[in-house]
């Protein structure tokens, strides 16, 4: 028996306090998989945005326009490959104005040649090209409100006032991670020919798709300067940088989440520096007997740690063996199907299940250090003379 099997073998003494303490560790370790997979999953956007894409926008805010011929200016720039627009609609099914769902106006001629990931049957995209008042829905919003191809939705608007009348022309999957499947993308000239004449020929955003990654921040600034003289300017980034502005609108949140992980893995690490301590204090006079018999203290310290470091790191799996099928095929799922705009792909990450892994064995390590450090400094005659 080396010294790891008799620190393991430890645990054993007290079992219901052991199963408490694993149980209270697990616990943890899923809560925090739960934080980091949310905040991993809102942030997707992020993590997986096109390289090759970037957007043009108003100078001034998101929510102001740009004249329609921008986007022309843009298509003559040299190392554009492709460039599209986007309206923001805001419509809402009457009477489910609580159930939220992005609707976007584009030009679908040119929405396929920005996003390649998007991904819909030929027959559909060919109905969808003819039909001016055609739109397609991600597979999950068709889940969402049972609609099939060649249903007929009426969609009630907001920002553009009225009753709106819309054929399911097609419904898309994704290949890319980041994609929303819950948009609702229609024609763009059948929301100008019916808007108001302030809000005619007047596109959201741009998006522009370069041949080479490494042009995006050259035609950045171009694309920029290029409006410079005009009375309406424009505020040019990347995709990356313009999902990024999207999250700061909810950054305060995404810290205090962070805040909320930190404070578990410390919770985490009190519940079990005192059942250490505990253990500990009641072995006081089996430690004084080892030392008696020829033990040195740096084994003394051994036995705490070892023990320590089992029980952290068992908590540690037994959490990540719950949380990989509660939060992918659970929570996951759940997330995914009704929360889809907001959590696209909600999925526990490898590099999550690492770090929580890692932290379950440092934080008992650091648990542990003040009562190994106590057991190795006992002198013989005084843990002889103690009892419990």
């Amino acid at each position: 028996m080396n010294l790891a099997g008799i620190a393991v073998k430890n645990t054993r003494r007290n079992l219901f306090r052991t199963v408490l303490t694993v149980t209270g560790v697990a616990v943890a370790m899923l809560a925090f998989l739960l934080l980091r997979t949310v905040l991993s999953s809102w942030t997707a956007g992020v993590e997986y945005s096109a390289k090759d894409r970037i957007a043009t926008r108003h100078k001034v805010t998101f929510v102001m326009w740009l004249p329609r011929r921008y986007v022309d200016d843009i298509r003559a720039l040299d190392g554009v490959k492709a460039a599209s627009w986007f309206n923001w609609f805001g419509a809402h099914l009457p009477g489910k104005e609580d159930q939220f769902f992005a609707n976007i106006a584009t030009d679908p001629k040119s929405f396929f040649d920005i996003y390649d990931e998007i991904v819909v049957p030929e027959d559909q995209k060919q109905h969808w090209l003819q039909d001016r008042r055609g739109a397609i829905v991600g597979s999950v919003l068709a889940h969402q409100f049972g609609w099939k191809v060649g249903d007929k939705v009426t969609l009630e608007g907001s920002i553009y006032p009225g009753l709106w009348e819309f054929n399911i022309d097609g419904i898309y999957t994704a290949t890319r991670k980041s994609v929303d499947q819950s948009t609702f993308f229609f024609d763009w000239n059948y929301l100008n020919e019916s808007a108001r004449d302030s809000a005619k020929e007047q596109v959201g955003w741009i998006i522009t798709k370069v041949p080479n990654p490494a042009q995006a921040a050259g035609l950045v600034k171009r694309i920029d300067q290029l409006f410079d003289n005009r009375d309406i300017q424009t505020l040019t980034m990347s995709e990356r940088a313009l999902n990024t502005s999207f999250l700061g609108m909810i950054s305060t949140m995404l810290t205090a989440m962070s805040m909320v992980s930190v404070v578990i893995l410390l919770i985490m690490m009190l519940i079990l520096g005192n059942t250490i301590a505990m253990g500990v204090r009641e072995r006081t006079h089996e430690y004084g007997v080892l030392r008696a018999i020829g033990f040195m203290p740096k084994h003394v310290s051994a036995f705490v740690l070892g023990e320590a470091t089992f029980i952290g790191l068992f908590g540690g799996c037994v959490g990540v063996g719950i949380a990989y099928p509660l939060i992918n095929q659970g929570v996951g799922r759940f997330m995914e199907e009704n929360f889809t705009g907001m959590f696209p792909y909600f999925r526990v990450a490898g590099s999550d299940v690492a770090i929580a892994l890692g932290l379950s064995l440092l934080l008992a390590l650091v648990a542990a250090a003040i009562p190994a450090y106590q057991a190795s400094k006992l002198h013989v005659t005084d843990a002889l003379r103690r009892v419990g």
